[in-house]
C-alpha cells in the first residue's frame, strides 16, 4: 500500500513542492516507507470556481502549462479546488476555468468539487478528471457519508470533526476512498467554518468580476478569523488533529491510505514544517529541515550535501 499526501499549493508553494519531490527521489532514506505525493491541489489566479481558500492574481498561459507540466513528468496530478459552493449556469463557462482545465486535460489530473451544478458539467465536458468531493461539504452524518462514498468519485475528503474518533471511523465503508484532513487549523466543531466557506465562494466570484471592471471599486469586507494565521503547533493540541505517528500505527492499519495535508494560504516555511513533521522519519527531521530551507533561499537546484 502507498500512503498517499495531497500538497498545497501548486502555484504559491511551486518551489516547495519541487523540492520536496526532488529530494523524495534522491533521498527516499529520509521519509517513511511507502510515502508518496498523493497530488498538489489548487487553482491559477484567478479563478471563479476556486473554493476553501481565496486566491487573487493574475498568470499567463506558459506559466499555468510549466506548472501542470513540471508535476505531471514527475507522475503528480494538479489536482484543482473548483469548490465554490454558489457556482451559477452562467458561470460555467467562465473562459479562464475552462482553459486551465483544457491545459490539463491528458488523463492524469484531477478536480475538487462541491457544487452538483458545476460537478455535471465537469463530468459532461471534461470526463478524462478524476473527481473528488471536498470536505467543504462537512459530511458529519454517517449515513450521509456512506452514501457520498457509494458514489462515482475518486476520493472523498472527510469533515475534520472525524479525525480522532476511533470507533466511528471503523464504521466508515470504502476507507481507500476516504481522505483525511490531518492538520486542520480550525478549532474543533467551528461554528464559523460553513460561514468561511460561503463568503470565500462570494469573494472570488465578485473579484473576478471586478477585474472585467477594474476602474470600478472593489469593497469587499474581510472575513476576520484569527485561525487562518495559526502556525503547525499552535494547532497539535487540537482534539481534531492527527499526529504522524497515529498516521502510520493506527489510520494506515485500518485501511486508510490518503492524508491531506492544508497550507495554501500560509508561508512556505509552515508548510514546510508540516512535510517535516508528517512524511520525514524523526532520526532524518533534521538534516531534511536543513537541506529544504537552504534550498528554498537558493536558486531552484537540488545540493548534494
Amino acid at each position: 500500500m502507498s500512503i498517499k499526501f495531497h500538497l498545497p499549493d501548486f502555484v504559491r508553494h511551486f518551489k516547495l513542492n519541487m523540492l520536496l519531490s526532488e529530494m523524495m527521489k534522491r533521498d527516499p532514506q529520509f521519509f517513511y516507507d511507502d510515502v508518496t505525493i498523493g497530488s498538489v491541489y489548487g487553482t491559477f489566479p484567478t479563478s471563479l470556481w476556486n473554493g476553501g481558500r481565496s486566491f487573487s492574481g493574475m498568470i499567463e498561459p506558459q506559466a499555468i502549462q510549466g506548472i501542470i507540466r513540471q508535476f505531471n513528468e514527475r507522475s503528480i496530478p494538479v489536482r484543482f479546488t473548483f469548490t465554490n459552493p454558489h457556482i451559477k449556469l452562467e458561470h460555467l463557462k467562465d473562459p479562464f476555468c475552462n482553459t486551465c482545465m483544457k491545459m490539463a486535460d491528458n488523463g492524469m489530473n484531477e478536480v475538487i468539487v462541491v457544487s452538483p451544478l458545476l460537478e455535471d458539467y465537469i463530468r459532461m465536458t471534461y470526463p478524462n478528471f478524476e473527481i473528488t468531493s471536498s470536505t467543504c461539504k462537512q459530511l458529519e452524518d454517517l449515513d450521509e457519508l456512506s452514501q457520498e462514498l457509494e458514489k462515482d468519485y475518486n476520493l472523498v475528503v472527510l469533515d475534520y470533526n472525524w479525525n480522532n474518533k476511533f470507533d466511528e471511523l471503523e464504521k466508515i465503508p470504502h476507507k481507500e476512498k476516504c481522505e483525511l484532513l490531518i492538520n486542520a487549523c480550525c478549532t474543533p466543531a467551528c461554528k464559523r467554518r460553513k460561514e468561511h466557506y460561503d463568503y470565500v465562494g462570494d469573494y472570488q466570484i465578485k473579484l473576478t468580476e471586478h477585474m472585467k471592471h477594474p476602474k470600478e471599486p472593489f469593497d469587499f469586507k474581510d472575513f476576520e478569523c484569527p485561525q487562518m494565521g495559526m502556525a503547525l503547533y499552535q494547532t497539535t493540541g487540537y482534539s481534531t488533529h492527527i499526529k504522524p505517528e497515529d498516521i502510520y500505527n493506527k489510520y494506515v492499519p485500518m485501511g486508510f491510505e490518503n492524508f491531506k495535508i492544508e497550507g495554501r494560504s500560509v508561508p512556505d516555511i509552515n508548510v514546510l514544517e508540516n512535510y517535516i513533521y508528517y512524511m520525514v522519519k524523526p532520526e532524518f527531521r533534521d538534516r531534511a529541515r536543513l537541506y529544504l530551507t537552504l534550498m528554498l533561499t537558493r536558486k531552484y537546484k537540488y545540493f548534494n550535501f
